[in-house]
């Protein structure tokens, strides 16, 4: 299991117990207690006022007949609602009619309880939906490695993304100098091995600054700095990110192993990111801007980092040197203006 699985599997998950008797609330707490954390609402407007002020709870338990609204109608009220809408709801209830069961899953709940309930039956069905939400959660949670957290709430939502404009990001393109003289001299194993630890570490810096990997293809590494939440100094980042790659390979090269080099190239724009694919779904970005970036890192040179105009004039950062390259040309790009980009000594 991965480190993010045990951290889920040992958290007690919390449920919210709604109902306006004190004999199954009781009940209830002493079946639960000790495997959850559980919170109690004796009325409708008491479960909606702890629900918008707490955290909310992974499952809550609702009982149908109460004095006030009744628990169809706070299902309701809770699956209007975007904060509250995937919360799975069990509706506890004294009626066994079939018309008030389907008015009950009309209404959003996941399952239904008989009361008096089978004690066993009872922590059965409590477990299975608990289990479920725990299962969700790391499917949500290994999408959040590859998507942005927005999108994979539309995606757990409703099944689908809508694409959008992010007006104000920066890329990173990086590319290892020399890639195929390595791979004639690695086995396939160290070469992984070696490709896994450079892009980890990368990935580690782009998280430190904010940013993100987007994608590796091969040798070459994509990051992004303003995809999953903006930044008013996403080129100061982005090249700061970059920048600490080149310092980590530089401390990396101890003369035991491969001297990996990088040519790296920053550019800031906009993009149109969405979801592409009917059967097989990615993620990814279009625009000119990202053929740009990608040109800019061919451009740059080993162990440096080129930027552009659009980088140069969002700087900010104090310490920062850079220094004209002049018109450069680039593939399909044309002749534009490049700058090298180093921290000041």
């Amino acid at each position: 299991m991965t480190r993010a699985g045990n951290i889920m599997s040992k958290e007690k998950q919390t449920l919210l117990l709604v109902d306006d008797s004190s004999e199954s609330l009781t009940l209830m707490v002493a079946l639960l207690g000790r495997d959850y954390r559980v919170k109690v609402a004796k009325s409708g407007a008491q479960a909606l006022e702890l629900l918008g002020s707490e955290q909310l709870p992974d499952l809550i338990l609702l009982d149908v007949v109460m004095p006030g609204m009744d628990g169809h109608e706070v299902c309701r009220a809770l699956k209007a609602k975007d904060r509250t809408k995937g919360i799975p709801i069990v509706f506890l209830t004294s009626l066994n009619d079939a018309g008030s069961e389907a008015k009950g899953f009309e209404a959003g709940a996941s399952d239904y309880i008989a009361k008096p309930f089978d004690q066993v039956i009872f922590l059965a069905r409590v477990h299975t939906q608990l289990d479920l939400v725990r299962e969700r959660k790391k499917t949500e949670h290994l999408l959040t490695n590859f998507l942005p957290r927005r999108v994979v709430h539309q995606l757990v939502s409703t099944g689908t993304a809508r694409p959008e404009q992010i007006d104000e990001l920066s890329f990173i393109f990086c590319d290892l100098v020399d890639f195929t003289t390595f791979t004639e001299q690695l086995s396939k194993e160290t070469l992984l091995d070696e490709l896994s630890d450079l892009f980890s570490a990368f990935d580690s810096i782009m998280e430190e600054r904010g940013g993100q990997r987007f994608k590796t293809i091969g040798d070459a590494y994509m990051g992004l700095v303003g995809l999953n939440r903006p930044f008013s100094d996403h080129a100061d980042r982005a090249v700061h990110a970059a920048l600490d790659m080149i310092d980590h390979l530089k401390w990396r090269d101890t003369g035991n192993g491969p001297a990996w080099k990088v040519r790296i190239g920053v550019h800031s724009g906009s993009v149109i990111a969405g979801i592409v694919g009917a059967h097989h779904y990615q993620y990814d970005i279009f625009g000119e801007d990202v053929n740009y970036a990608a040109r800019v890192e061919g451009a740059s040179e080993p162990m440096r980092v080129s930027i552009t105009t659009a980088t140069h004039g969002r700087l900010r950062s104090p310490g920062l040197r850079v220094e004209p390259r002049g018109l450069i040309g680039m593939k399909g790009i044309g002749e534009r203006e490049l700058f090298f980009v180093e921290r000041g000594k």
